[in-house]
């Protein structure tokens, strides 16, 4: 018998917490034929510290309320692992935590960079003769993972971005005859814009007029004409933004550095076009920036997103068991439209680290400034269903659970 190493990865979601919630439930079935289950606090960083939360010291109560957390439960990371051919001391080092505490599987819960990790720690055990199985589970609000239908967070996310634009709606069109006459809503989505396409599926009148992807190269003139019709129109024009959008050729708005993963860190294009709108049109613009509040919206998590993020943290204990799945990410195949159904497959992880899955043709409008009905039909399974949250005296009843960790029994490390 050997233990399972799990981790998450890059930006937290509303459903990220019920993977694991999937992964514990998985382990608890399968108790017998596994030793432990570890998780690293921190991601990848809890095992080159060998910072190893022990599940087996939780109650059942404190185990069950995993599941309605947004964020995640013992952290997550952005780190990217240096390349093992040239620096592979990182890599010596979790090795050496691996054999420490017997760990024989490694499931990593992330996006695109965090499935760069697996892979490059799973050419590295195979490179070495070691039998350690490696295995991904999709994650990311971005939905812009290649090789699965849809990402686990990213059908909560739209939820709550599709709340929040009608909500906002309804505002600005009870004000507009008098006040503002334009709403810009910047979601996430540096290369894709799948959040803000999801706005999509506001119900009128309290939907976006306008939707900017970064699918689509932006026209100024265009933008302008659609922006002011839609106030003469309408009396009011409601705006959906993707951050990566760019204003002026191959310039991302960005004034806060680079991740750890070598990203710019976006955000702030919104006040940009409410002063082209002001300048140019003379209408009263107001704005927000959805940020990290579309990420942890728990008390509008969709159903649906939160099944699936179980599902596959179930489906990869069962997977351990049959050492099925090696090298692999789990990923969610629909199987139709209507009804849903939907089933889990996988793809390689070397088809999906650092890749990213774009809008295709046929779900943007000609106009290069909505959706068409084939994205609607796409999108509408994936927020459906609500799971309602407990709340005491008036707030939600988050909590954080003590990091209870095994034994260290490697040297400590600098990394």
């Amino acid at each position: 018998m050997g233990s399972i190493f799990f981790a998450h990865s890059g930006g937290v979601t509303t459903t990220i917490n019920a993977t694991l919630s999937g992964i514990i439930d998985g382990y608890h079935k399968h108790q017998s034929s596994f030793s432990n289950l570890l998780v690293g606090e921190n991601g990848i960083i809890g095992a080159i510290k060998e910072s190893l939360i022990d599940i087996k010291q939780y109650t059942p109560e404190e185990l069950q309320s995993i599941y309605s957390q947004p964020g995640a439960a013992f952290g997550s990371c952005r780190f990217k692992l240096k390349d093992p051919n040239t620096q592979s001391a990182q890599f010596e080092r979790i090795l050496d935590v691996f054999k420490a505490h017997n760990i024989k599987y490694f499931i990593y819960n992330g996006g695109n960079d965090s499935q760069d990790t697996t892979l490059k720690l799973s050419t590295y055990f195979k490179k070495n003769h070691l039998d350690i199985h490696c295995m991904g589970i999709p994650k990311t609000i971005d939905n812009d993972l290649y090789g699965t239908d849809n990402c686990p967070g990213f059908g909560s996310a739209a939820k709550y971005l599709i709340t929040s634009i009608m909500e906002a709606g309804v505002d600005l069109r009870s004000m507009s005859n008098s006040s503002t006459k334009v709403f810009i809503l910047e979601t996430m989505g540096r290369h894709t814009g799948w959040l803000a396409a999801s706005t999509g599926l506001a119900k009128a009148p309290f939907g976006p007029h306008v939707i900017l992807m970064p699918e689509r190269k932006f026209n100024r003139s265009a933008f302008l004409k659609k922006v002011d019709q839609s106030v003469h129109r309408n009396g009011y024009c409601i705006i959906s933004v993707a951050e990566g959008v760019k204003l002026h050729e191959d310039q991302l708005h960005s004034n806060r550095g680079v991740d750890a993963f070598g990203h710019q860190q976006l955000g702030g294009i919104a006040p940009h076009i409410a002063s082209l709108i002001k300048d140019e049109l003379d209408h009263k613009t107001h704005y927000a920036v959805a940020d990290y509040l579309q990420r942890s919206a728990r008390h509008l998590a969709s159903g649906t997103d939160l099944e699936q993020a179980k599902a596959l943290g179930k489906f990869a204990i069962e997977s351990c068991l049959k050492k099925s799945f090696n090298e692999k990410m789990l990923a969610i195949k629909r199987v139709s439209d209507n009804p849903y159904q939907w089933d889990i497959t996988s793809t390689p992880l070397s088809t999906v680290a650092n890749e990213e899955k774009v809008i295709p043709d046929e779900f943007i409008s000609e106009c290069g400034m909505h959706i068409t009905d084939a994205c609607r039909q796409y999108l509408k399974p994936l927020i459906q269903g609500e799971q309602w949250l407990d709340y005491s005296d008036g707030c939600p009843n988050y909590s954080a659970l003590e990091k209870k960790f095994v034994e260290e029994k490697c040297a400590p490390y600098v990394y």
